[in-house]
């Protein structure tokens, strides 16, 4: 059984978590900080409380101001992270998030859906949720002689692009097409031990999204009931739920596991509806 714990096990392993102050970031540093990793804290926002909680765990970590929409800002996180950590085997790309403004609605149709707030979703979600911060910490990890593993946060967008938010769904869609571009370019052109996949969260409450879910009083809103009724575990995901995919994925559970998008989405990509 111990045997089959250590495949499991990412002690040892030094890890950067983009967007790590956000509820699902968080919870994912948390969950690899338990599993032995050490982790960098990496967010435009402060860290310092997220930083201390983890702590208290006694998980080593560090905590990076950085913006994922800022190539130069990224290399000097980057930088900053090789310097106090040595290296990086895990990067977990967790920065991401969608706008009211880039939402459909009864006060603005898709027709007059701003450029400046579509642009910004799309960069968000795919630039600085995938294809920058891969740029910058892959160049790092592609040197790794044991490899490594890089996690995008792809979204069950990708695989039923949903209503008011398109955007979103274009962007989730793209990162899930990048992450498989990805895991072939660095296996055939640099380092076969270096893997790329990406999660695919249903729905999970979010700062982004609870707007769209709860009403006022935190009761479900139409759209939020249609979602419950549509997933077959009756219920919205718990960041805590994505811990052990991106445990596995970081770890060498995984070791042939590359240019795979996983759902975790308590069955709603599956249910037909009928």
């Amino acid at each position: 059984m111990e045997k089959v714990l250590d495949l499991f096990s990412l002690k040892g392993k030094k890890a950067v978590i983009t967007g790590g102050a956000g509820i699902l970031g968080s919870a994912i540093g948390k969950g690899l900080g338990r599993a032995g990793a050490k982790i960098a804290v990496c967010d435009i926002a402060n860290t310092d409380k997220i930083i201390e909680g983890l702590k208290k765990e006694k998980i080593k970590t560090k905590g990076y101001y950085m913006d994922v929409m800022n190539f130069e800002k990224i290399k000097t996180c980057c930088d900053k992270v090789i310097r106090d950590f040595g290296r990086i085997d895990i990067l977990v790309n967790c920065a991401g998030g969608n706008l009211k403004e880039a939402t459909t609605s009864k006060e603005i149709s898709f027709f007059n859906l701003p450029l400046s707030s579509l642009e910004k979703v799309i960069g968000l979600n795919l630039f600085g949720g995938a294809i920058l911060p891969s740029q910058v910490f892959g160049r790092n990890m592609v040197e790794n002689k044991k490899g490594g593993s890089i996690i995008n946060i792809s979204s069950m967008n990708a695989f039923r692009p949903l209503t008011r938010i398109p955007a979103y769904s274009a962007a989730k869609a793209a990162v899930s097409n990048f992450t498989q571009w990805l895991a072939v370019h660095f296996a055939c052109e640099y380092n076969k031990n270096l893997r790329v996949n990406a999660i695919a969260p249903g729905f999970f409450l979010t700062g982004q999204n609870k707007y769209l879910l709860l009403d006022q009083e935190n009761k479900l809103t139409p759209r939020g009931k249609t979602i419950i009724k549509h997933t077959p575990l009756g219920r919205f995901g718990g960041p805590e739920e994505l811990i052990g995919v991106c445990i596995w994925l970081a770890s060498e559970a995984s070791r042939f596991v590359t240019g795979a998008v996983v759902p975790i989405d308590g069955g709603f990509n599956a249910f037909s509806g009928v």
